[in-house]
């Protein structure tokens, strides 16, 4: 009878409130792991009412983690801490306590973040204290405190005097914001599990630190986009100032090396990520791939239905916004209409998640004149059927994990013109479909154009792809991998607890 654990699996933005690659996978792993039970820990912008996901008998608790709400978390979710325990923090503070306990601390954080030098040690015995003054002090009373707020301007100006860097009062403020934010959860309590497992090696570590500091839970981070490599991505492309920008990726790398510090195990979806976390600090022996699996008898071939049965078509399933680069794959169409000119390309995902882009893609479409080839087609409820409407897909991202609409497009053995990020080129290759650079959207369009207009090549790709899933890339072989890492992290805690015993033993031996 195989052991059951309990897991914390901490997520971001993801599951189960929001659709994409992770949720797809945190889905997989809830219902299918039959080595442990789980409890969510979600961390969202705002509450969410309303789970995207039936959820798992195997999901015993969804603690959620709204930091970006008008109101405190505490003050919309009882995360088990009495009335009486949190009015008794905020009495028991006051000026003098922040003064001399926390801001000694406080200016340690700012220090390390800007340090060329910074140790990942450090900065988890930063971590350490300040959990530890807040398992004790009310957090919104002490950082918000005007000593926090005069320690955290003296700070910057100290750091950056030979940089001769300016920071505005908007600068200070959103700065500030952004620390009070993101280390909300060291003041939330967090429940007693077997191991922690986080979904993105970033802020999101801090309820699992907790739970080390606290039990010594082992960690294990699955690493899907590399969290540090698409935050520079995103804060460089920002309208920032250098400021802002400067303390972002500074932040962001310090608790990218926490995190590679204090995990037991560090999971990939994809070979590519081990280079950035080997730069970060990650020690190589921690490390290993568990590539994404799908249920390949789910995904499986199936004619075109009559919609598109006559009409060239590409589809794709990617949510929009920027880092899809939804923008180059509207470009794209726009050269395959050179030549085709009844081509059709059907995107199926979210199209709120961020407005803004959103509308710059309806833009391009209108002004590239593809408003009956390019279509923004908006949630598929049937997702294994979405890829038989297509004759190849399409992927055109910056930023990739192991994308499960290659998998599964392959497993529908429709050949993928995809870009070369993330792990894509190690499920596809050029027997199953094309790969391109980023952004390149003249090669990306030709290497449509080629698809489409080689039925033999496409039907040869298909199943070549179809083949390449079922022998490497099957949700069974997924599940047993992740069962075998949950045993790993926890087997080296039971040796260790018996060496323990054994010095004891011959301690005794040795005094009688």
């Amino acid at each position: 009878m195989k052991n059951k654990y309990d897991i914390l699996l901490i997520l971001e933005g993801t599951y189960p409130y929001n659709g994409g690659g992770v949720s797809t996978w945190a889905h997989m792993l809830c219902n299918e792991v039959t080595n442990a039970n789980f409890t969510l820990y979600s961390i969202n912008a705002q509450f969410e009412s309303k789970s995207k996901y039936p959820l798992s008998e195997h999901v015993k608790d969804v603690i959620q983690v709204p930091l970006w709400s008008p109101l405190e978390p505490q003050e919309m979710v009882n995360y088990g801490k009495s009335f009486h325990n949190i009015v008794g923090e905020k009495e028991r503070i006051d000026e003098t306590k922040i003064t001399t306990e926390f801001i000694p601390i406080f200016r340690r954080l700012l220090t390390n973040i800007y340090s060329d030098t910074r140790k990942a040690e450090d900065f988890d015995d930063i971590i350490y204290k300040m959990w530890l003054f807040f398992q004790e002090n009310d957090y919104k009373k002490t950082m918000q405190s005007m000593a926090v707020w005069r320690a955290f301007c003296v700070m910057v100006k100290e750091l950056s005097h030979n940089t001769k860097e300016t920071a505005t009062l908007n600068d200070l403020t959103f700065g500030m914001r952004w620390i009070y934010r993101f280390l909300i959860p060291l003041s939330i309590e967090v429940p007693k599990a077997d191991i922690s497992h986080l979904t993105i090696s970033g802020f999101p570590v801090i309820p699992a630190l907790v739970l080390k500091y606290k039990y010594g839970t082992p960690i294990i981070a699955t690493e899907h986009g590399v969290f540090i490599r698409e935050r520079l991505l995103a804060i460089s492309a920002s309208e920032y100032s250098f400021f802002l920008k400067k303390l972002l990726i500074k932040f962001s790398e310090s608790i990218t090396e926490l995190v590679y510090y204090k995990a037991d195990l560090i999971l990939s979806v994809n070979k590519f990520n081990m280079i950035w976390e080997k730069i970060y600090g990650a020690k190589p022996e921690i490390l290993d791939v568990i590539y994404n699996g799908i249920d390949h008898n789910r995904f499986v071939p199936a004619p075109k239905p009559e919609a598109t049965k006559d009409v060239p078509t590409v589809v794709a399933a990617a949510r929009i916004f920027d880092l899809k680069d939804i923008i180059t794959m509207i470009k794209s169409c726009s050269v395959v209409k050179g030549q085709i000119p009844n081509v059709q390309y059907l995107v199926y995902g979210d199209k709120d998640a961020v407005p803004e882009y959103t509308k710059e893609c309806e833009d391009l479409i209108a002004e590239l004149g593809l408003q009956d080839n390019f279509k923004l087609a908006g949630f598929h409820n049937k997702p294994h059927e979405l890829f038989s409407e297509g004759d190849i897909s399409i992927l055109t991202s910056i930023s990739e994990g192991f994308p499960y609409t290659v998998l599964e497009s392959m497993s529908c053995g429709i050949p993928v013109v995809a870009t070369d990020v993330g792990g894509v080129t190690e499920a596809l290759d050029e027997n199953c479909g094309f790969i391109c650079k980023p952004k390149d959207f003249e090669d990306i369009g030709n290497k449509v154009i080629q698809l489409l207009q080689n039925k033999e090549l496409r039907e040869k790709m298909g199943v070549n792809a179809r083949r390449k899933v079922v022998e490497n890339f099957t949700i069974g072989k997924f599940i047993k991998e992740y069962e075998e890492a949950y045993e790993r992290v926890m087997a080296p805690k039971g040796r260790k607890e018996s060496i323990f015993i054994d010095i004891d033993e011959r301690s005794a031996v040795a005094a009688s």
